[in-house]
């Protein structure tokens, strides 16, 4: 707004070749007043008197007369009562005010020029021209850094796609937009698009709550304040990295955004405190946290991280059949991901760097074993000794550099704390219980008619309920839509929907009447291990409310892929006497029976009807393959979520897409400045280009 009012009172002046003869029809452009070349800006324009006919829109000298003297055509449009000017019924008396215009890369100064009917009806003030070129190489842009895939940071490439006066008009703010998910990525959308003046969206979700993937359980019916809860999905953020060897410590950039969109949801909320979203720490490691070893104490019960790796009593080196071979193979992968201090920094610092980086190496080319296999030529078993579970995935090592965080938070209360936060602003936008089934593109009025069932009717005999959109961002995880009717999309989406892969969950917290973990001989004070016998996964010891009395609530098992389906076959009590007994071998029978109140929860995401899977894991050569699809709108739809991005899992990967998406929908509405304002606002604050 102050940008708009900013640029009113510098064209107060502006010029109407009309203003002698008011009667006559006439256009005044209200901006820009600065253009760039080889960019994208729109031109909005206020109308007097009875604009009614065929709309051209030139640039020039400002000396032109006619069409054929400019330098440049807008485009073209009919306006008011003129026939064709019914598609524009969406906008005051038919009368589109803000168009698109696409700079050439070289340009002088000039002036815009409306013509109606070929009679000049506006001019413009003499604009100033800056080269744009110039301007980028002071600060990138994202498809610089990021690559062709990223391309939807620059809104020139992206509009230059459109036939020109297909792209001419801006669509009105009024448009309706479907928002199918009620996840992060969702939510976040929908704020993004409040944000620039679109008010005009719903959300549909399958199930009657908020957060998607986001699912804090809070047991035996406690509060958040009260401390007895545990994350069954996300659960933690890394903030920055302490370099070991010159003790510096930098940023973890690109989770920032989820520290901003905390203090936005602050400030709308500003005075509800149950709202505020706060973090605490989050202790990820923890000397004292049961390790995963053959080796036990004297009196039967697990070791200790720190023990174990102090005595020598429990030294326990791996065996491989072929030790030279083996360390061969492993120091070429290591090689290969050139993990050295300056590549976790860019890592660190610039996500979308260290993607390019990524990709021009050859990182989504090749999983583990294909690279030893194929370009290495190592041995099928001494391939399979040093590669246990990386057979599929390409080697994009973001999340190995997350894990190096010096520095975790959490969400105090849960991160159920951040999707409730929406809450009040969506309530009157938002469709609970819809479980969407198809979509259909209605060639006649353009509009996108999407299908669903209230979730749990009779499957059967319950009719199709339908809700037309202009446009829709589609959030549902991929998966999901393998049994949907949807429109006839591309080869290349619709493979990506088909053929994307998601990985499957397993996480189970259980509450104590005690925290005994604190209060034994070693006690462990937060801190995450991971045990593969017994095979519980990641085992999380609560890092808030530490030495306090009462009750004690840890996430117990965190199994993934292979072995989550496994312990998800298993019905719930059987699968919560394998973990009692695990509890009972890592700390003794007696304390774990003493402190066993069997309340718990479990959830399997793979069995969720909402989901079908816990988080993409595109093998390798499908992510640089598929992710340009996603970067395209078809049939008036635009992919959203974690799937839909080049990192996958955490929270940040669903924000980042929810951006995209935004300025992708924003910018095939026409809508270049407000596009500009989601990327400033969302990316540019944060990301060092």
């Amino acid at each position: 707004m102050h940008y708009l009012l900013s640029v009113i009172s510098l064209v107060a002046g502006t010029i109407s070749l009309s203003e002698a003869k008011t009667s006559k029809p006439s256009v005044t452009f209200i901006s820009p007043v600065e253009i760039s070349s080889g960019s994208a800006h729109n031109v909005i324009v206020e109308y007097s008197g009875d604009v009614d006919g065929e709309l051209t829109i030139t640039y020039g000298s400002c000396d032109n007369v006619a069409i054929s003297d400019a330098k440049q055509r807008l485009g073209t449009t009919h306006v008011g009562t003129h026939p064709l000017s019914a598609r524009h019924i969406d906008h005051e008396d038919r009368r589109p005010t803000k168009f698109v215009w696409l700079t050439p890369s070289e340009m002088s100064d000039g002036c815009l020029h409306a013509f109606l009917d070929d009679e000049l009806v506006g001019q413009s003030e003499e604009l100033l021209t800056y080269d744009h070129v110039a301007r980028r190489s002071e600060k990138k842009t994202f498809a610089d850094v990021a690559g062709d895939d990223s391309m939807w940071f620059d809104g020139v490439a992206y509009l230059k796609q459109k036939q020109p006066d297909e792209a001419f008009v801006a669509a009105a703010k009024n448009k309706s937009l479907g928002i199918l998910g009620g996840g992060i990525s969702g939510l976040a959308s929908s704020l993004m698009l409040d944000s620039v003046g679109i008010h005009n969206w719903k959300i549909l979700e399958s199930s009657e709550r908020v957060g998607g993937r986001i699912r804090t359980v809070y047991l035996n019916g406690s509060s958040p304040e009260d401390g007895q809860y545990h994350e069954l999905g996300p659960m933690r953020f890394p903030v920055e990295i302490t370099d070991s060897e010159t003790n510096e410590t930098f940023p973890i950039m690109d989770q920032r955004m989820v520290f901003q969109l905390a203090d936005v949801m602050n400030e709308l909320n500003a005075g509800n405190e149950t709202l505020q979203v706060k973090f605490w720490e989050w202790i990820q490691s923890s000397p004292n946290t049961p390790a995963d070893t053959p080796f036990r104490r004297p009196d039967g019960t697990i070791p200790g991280k720190k023990e174990v790796a102090s005595d020598p009593a429990y030294y326990n080196p791996t065996v491989y059949h072929n030790a030279t071979a083996a360390e061969e193979a492993i120091q070429a992968l290591d090689d290969f991901k050139g993990l050295t201090p300056e590549r976790i920094r860019m890592y660190a610092t610039n996500i979308f760097a260290a993607y390019k980086q990524a990709k021009e190496d050859g990182m989504f080319d090749y999983s583990e074993v294909s690279y030893l296999r194929h370009v290495m030529k190592t041995d099928l078993n001494t391939t399979d000794e040093v590669t246990p579970s990386h057979n599929y995935w390409p080697m994009w090592e973001y999340e190995t550099v997350y894990f190096l965080a010096s520095k975790w938070v959490t969400i105090q209360g849960g991160l159920s704390r951040l999707p409730a936060a929406f809450e009040p602003h969506i309530k009157d936008r938002i469709q609970y219980g819809a479980k969407v089934n198809g979509l259909h593109y209605n060639k006649d009025n353009d509009t996108l008619s999407v299908t669903w069932r209230p979730t749990g009717s009779e499957p059967f005999s319950t009719p199709n309920k339908v809700t037309n959109f202009d446009y829709v961002l589609n959030s549902v995880p991929l998966n999901l839509m393998k049994f949907w009717n949807m429109p006839p999309y591309s080869s290349l989406l619709k493979r990506s929907i088909d053929r994307t892969i998601y990985a499957n969950a397993c996480k189970v917290a259980v509450q104590f009447k005690t925290r005994f973990w604190e209060h034994v001989e070693r006690p462990v004070l937060g801190g995450c291990t991971r045990l593969y016998s017994p095979q519980l996964g990641q085992v999380c010891y609560p890092s808030w409310h530490l030495n306090s009395t009462g009750p004690g609530t840890m996430l117990a098992s965190y199994l993934s892929d292979y072995e989550a389906t496994v312990a998800c076959a298993m019905s719930e009590e059987e699968h919560m006497a394998y973990i009692k007994r695990a509890f009972s071998e890592i700390h003794g029978s007696e304390i774990v029976e003493e402190n066993w109140t069997g309340n718990y929860a479990r959830h399997c995401w793979e069995q969720d009807e909402h989901h079908a899977g816990a988080f993409t894991m595109q093998i390798f050569s499908q992510q640089h393959l598929y992710l340009p699809a996603f970067y395209r709108t078809e049939f008036k739809t635009v992919f959203i979520g974690e799937a839909a991005t080049f990192t996958h899992t955490w929270l940040f990967s669903a924000l980042e897409s929810a951006t995209r998406g935004t300025v992708q929908l924003l910018l095939d509405m026409g809508l270049v400045d407000e596009a500009k304002q989601i990327t400033n606002t969302w990316m540019a604050r944060w990301i060092d280009l």
